[in-house]
């Protein structure tokens, strides 16, 4: 079990679910997330968890549930999410429900989502990272717009002069792509998509590509006396800082998320739920 200690004050929920897994027989472990030195993020220390580990259950929001997510990509996990956030589009359990929820797991009445999930690689860096819902190369400093050259298995498909561009799984479909204009994927579509941020175009739309694709996004110039910059930024975080001529290959993931699943739990109906309210 991997808690948001900001959202679990003195782990309550978690000490609960593990008193109440415990009493069912089930072995449990608390992981807790970490502060990297600097305070710009979180880690979950991966090393603890056990080769033999059957399920993750992760106590937060939807950034919890993509931060273990790319924590653990390598192990493929199956990951079960409760949500103690606002949203929780991504978490499968509210608090009211932990308990029937877990019955339902431990009855085997679930199934396990194969969530794509994106490799960035920029080479100039030396960065090679990993995102569940999306990688963004948004403008950097000033105001100004920057001019983004986009290209799919090599072959050249638009120059968009934009605030930035987004690159999206289906999960990331109902993020800061759904934001932005995009489309909404259903999870087990097989796609990416490359969508433009506040585009100075009418005509600039999102543009949907097989998960086999390999795009690269290079920046490029607006102004002959200045170059464009712009940062790349993975699920949320920023990673590095780009300007004219350098540029970022994304990719599909070789591992993928796994998101366990209850019955009765369909993507549509959390869509109607989730997305339908006032926030």
């Amino acid at each position: 079990m991997i808690t948001n200690a900001d959202k679990d004050r003195d782990y309550k929920t978690a000490k609960y679910i593990f008193n109440f897994l415990t009493s069912k027989g089930k072995s449990c472990l608390l992981i807790r997330d970490r502060f990297i030195e600097d305070d710009i993020g979180k880690y979950a220390e991966i090393e603890d968890i056990p080769k033999d580990t059957q399920c993750i259950i992760v106590l937060g929001g939807d950034g919890t549930m993509i931060q273990v997510a790319n924590d653990l990509h390598k192990m493929e996990i199956p990951i079960l999410g409760v949500n103690l956030g606002t949203l929780g589009f991504l978490t499968e359990v509210e608090k009211q429900d932990i308990e029937s929820s877990l019955e339902e797991l431990f009855e085997n009445h679930y199934k396990v989502e194969n969530r794509i999930m994106l490799k960035g690689s920029i080479v100039k860096h030396g960065y090679e990272g990993t995102a569940l819902n999306d990688f963004v190369i948004s403008k950097s400093g000033g105001c100004r717009l920057i001019e983004l050259e986009v290209y799919v298995d090599d072959e050249f498909i638009e120059t968009y002069v934009a605030d930035g561009i987004i690159i999206s799984t289906p999960t990331g479909s109902t993020g800061y792509n759904l934001s932005a204009g995009g489309p909404v994927l259903a999870p087990a579509v097989q796609a990416m998509i490359i969508t433009p941020i506040c585009p100075h175009s009418l005509n600039k739309r999102s543009l949907v590509v097989d998960s086999s694709s390999k795009i690269l996004i290079r920046i490029g110039k607006i102004k002959e006396i200045t170059d464009d910059e712009a940062v790349a930024i993975s699920d949320g975080n920023e990673i590095v800082y780009l300007k004219t001529g350098e540029s970022i290959e994304v990719t599909r993931s070789e591992n993928d998320a796994k998101i366990i699943k209850l019955s009765g739990f369909s993507f549509f109906k959390r869509m109607r739920q989730k997305l339908n309210r006032d926030m």
